[in-house]
């Protein structure tokens, strides 16, 4: 039976920061704590009623942005704070304003406090989530709860520049430490049960970051051809909440992700990169093959005129076009 926990669903959406912060602080207050830490980063915490003696309890800790919480939540709440509401799950936030990778003494004191107070100690499960800054930061503070989950989408493994110096994405970073305290994500990952590392391959940096990440409890998740922004291709194809849950379920394994996966076949920035990949690499035959599926399926007018294009280059003989079916039997598996 889920717990019932009185979080406040007004829209936040579109305040100045400062009305922002005041406003999630007063929501945070009435179900647990708000914390500012500096200047940069603050943090919610989102308690729960006690739990009955058979009733596993669960925390979700999220590392968020003030400008990722503002375009990826329709009300400016913390994403965390819709599973809270869905699954009765307590909930820890840290929020920063702008990408920080949350390399702040501030936030390691925290999770200092949190562990000497024994806090995550009182949880039978833990799952830690972030995406990119965020990510690395999931995969870096998990180490403050030994045995706990791990989901990271296309997270960053350090930007120590004597390790990722091929990384000129963040070079603002470089003066940054990354080899104190919580440094280096992959070995923090090492009192992780188990963790998730979701990026795309097609993407060279993110899919180098991932390779850092290799070690036995880590199964990595591929996602091709979905770009740079995985966080929100996630939750447009609607799976994130279950990827959430099937971490924190133990029921997450690449076959259960591949499954969730075939969203992309209705997510039209997924098909134009995959039809952009075929073009790219000359595949006309395999790229009719996609145009018939999707136009089949979907209202698609970029596709279809790509898919005329390609019949009158079949009809010129530039190239053997596939046999014409009929329905919608062409190449069911992209």
């Amino acid at each position: 039976m889920l717990n019932t926990i009185p979080l406040s669903d007004r829209s936040l959406s579109g305040l100045k920061k400062g009305e922002w912060l005041a406003q999630l602080a007063e929501i945070a207050e009435t179900s647990g704590k708000f914390q500012t830490l500096g200047r940069s980063h603050c943090a919610t915490r989102i308690d729960v009623p006690a739990a009955e003696a058979d009733e596993e309890t669960l925390l979700l800790v999220t590392f968020e942005t003030v400008q990722g919480i503002q375009l990826h939540s329709d009300i400016g709440q913390p994403l965390g704070w819709d599973m809270v509401r869905l699954r009765g799950w307590a909930h820890l936030c840290l929020i920063s304003d702008g990408d920080t990778w949350f390399r702040d003494p501030q936030v390691y004191a925290l999770f200092d406090r949190l562990t000497d107070e024994g806090y995550f100690e009182s949880f039978d499960r833990i799952v830690f989530y972030g995406a990119g800054p965020c990510g690395y930061a999931a995969a870096a503070f998990s180490v403050a709860a030994p045995g706990s989950a791990v989901l990271a989408v296309q997270p960053q493994a350090t930007l120590d520049p004597r390790v990722t110096e091929w990384d000129h994405r963040f070079t603002h970073m470089r003066r940054t430490s990354f080899t104190d305290r919580y440094g280096y994500a992959p070995d923090m990952l090492d009192a992780a049960d188990r963790a998730f590392v979701v990026y795309d391959p097609a993407e060279d940096l993110d899919a180098m970051h991932a390779a850092l990440f290799t070690r036995p409890n880590v199964t990595k998740l591929r996602l091709r051809h979905m770009g740079d922004a995985l966080q929100g291709v996630l939750i447009e194809m609607d799976i994130l909440e279950s990827l959430l849950d099937d971490v924190a379920d133990d029921t997450l394994t690449a076959l259960r992700f591949a499954m969730l996966a075939r969203a992309r076949r209705e997510h039209r920035s997924y098909l134009r990169n995959l039809l952009g990949h075929l073009d790219a690499n000359n595949r006309p035959y395999l790229a009719t093959l996609l145009c018939r599926n999707v136009v089949a399926r979907m209202n698609a007018p970029r596709i279809r005129r790509r898919l005329h294009g390609l019949e009158k280059a079949a009809a010129e003989g530039e190239f053997t076009p596939p046999p014409s079916r009929n329905g919608n039997g062409a190449l069911n598996s992209f």
